[in-house]
């Protein structure tokens, strides 16, 4: 009698999936929440949590231990054994040194930027998957992380300007007279800035932003925000590519969004700049002499400060005081100092990418 070879689930291996300890200076966040391990477990895998992976997160040793994952003691451990890595920032050199062939790794890579990193994965025969690069269609919603971690910048921006400025933000009416309420000039209305308008509103303050994209126009008005307008006569086709994000601005538009910038900007008393174009250097909108004409107390709150700022006088990873006494705030990485939302959401993003990278028999 022959027997007939074994079927491909009876072949079907489950994976083994590692969550390293994010080593980048500043980064509090974890690419898999304990709710989530105790979902891959139950289905088979075996999930490997580098000790204290979480614990800026707020998710302890134990949590994971609890959720049936094996807690190991070292990035070596992790790296050595798994599958599939699931990572926040890209590998360092060490990371990537640790790397096994054929494993895959899920990470926000930016590979338009870091050529020698794409480089030295392929050299070592990783797969890697850009969760920066996830393109923005309907069915890919589920999976932006670039969307969900914006989200939580928008958020913090707001916050961070409230903490900074000298003023309140809501409008009062009390027995020493009426205190005005702050006004807040938001420049670019991605998602970030649309939760940075949202944000700013529920604190009482006047919300104007400005956004390259005239369709958005409708979306900053639902908010409670009033939309700037720059002339686009003859340039309206430059601002917007087939996905939905903003291009490169023209020196044209440039000019004009400067223009445009420095009369709304000194008058605010809080500049949220959000503008970012994929791959490329942040567009310069508010200019040094911009800075100049606004009023002592203000302050510029600049999210694109990882690649260079919005703002000409921006100084990444530092909050700086002009002579004239504006406080401009380039912190970097803002979704990590919200550590335990930033989690839970790159963490489902990841989950809902890996439902359909996984198979139904479990394997990659």
């Amino acid at each position: 009698m022959v027997e007939s070879a074994p079927s491909a689930a009876a072949q079907a291996r489950p994976v083994t999936i590692g969550v390293p300890k994010e080593i980048v200076e500043g980064e509090r966040r974890v690419a898999l929440i304990p709710d989530a391990v105790k979902k891959y477990v139950a289905a088979g895998h075996t999930v490997l949590v580098q000790s204290r992976a979480g614990l800026e997160a707020a998710h302890t040793d134990d949590a994971y231990a609890a959720a049936g994952a094996t807690v190991v003691p070292d990035a070596a451990a992790v790296y050595g054994q798994a599958d599939l890595i699931l990572k926040i920032q890209k590998p360092e050199p060490e990371e990537v040194a640790l790397l096994r062939k054929g494993s895959t790794l899920l990470a926000m890579l930016q590979p338009l930027v870091n050529h020698d990193l794409v480089s030295a994965l392929a050299a070592r025969g990783v797969t890697a998957v850009s969760m920066d690069a996830i393109p923005r269609t309907t069915r890919a919603q589920s999976m932006d992380v670039l969307s969900a971690m914006s989200t939580l910048g928008g958020y913090k921006a707001v916050l961070l300007a409230a903490d900074n400025m000298p003023k309140i933000f809501p409008m009062l009416m009390t027995a020493a007279g009426t205190i005005a309420p702050a006004k807040v000039l938001i420049v670019g209305a991605g998602v970030a800035g649309l939760q940075a308008i949202a944000t700013a509103r529920r604190l009482g303050a006047v919300v104007e932003a400005y956004d390259t994209r005239p369709v958005v126009k409708e979306q900053v008005e639902s908010l409670g925000g009033k939309f700037v307008e720059v002339d686009m006569t003859g340039i309206e086709a430059q601002t917007q590519d087939t996905g939905g994000y903003a291009r490169e601005a023209s020196p044209e538009l440039l000019r004009r969004q400067q223009e445009t910038m420095a009369n709304r900007a000194a008058r605010s008393d809080v500049v949220i700049t959000t503008a970012l174009v994929p791959g490329r250097a942040a567009p310069k909108l508010i200019m040094a002499d911009t800075v100049a004409r606004m009023q002592p107390g203000s302050v510029i709150v600049d999210m694109a400060a990882e690649t260079g700022g919005n703002c000409e006088l921006t100084v990444p990873g530092e909050v700086i005081t002009t002579p004239n006494g504006v406080t401009i705030v380039g912190l970097t990485n803002l979704p990590s100092t919200l550590p335990f939302h930033a989690s839970q959401m790159y963490s489902k993003n990841l989950q809902n990418l890996l439902a359909i990278m996984l198979t139904k028999q479990g394997t990659l």
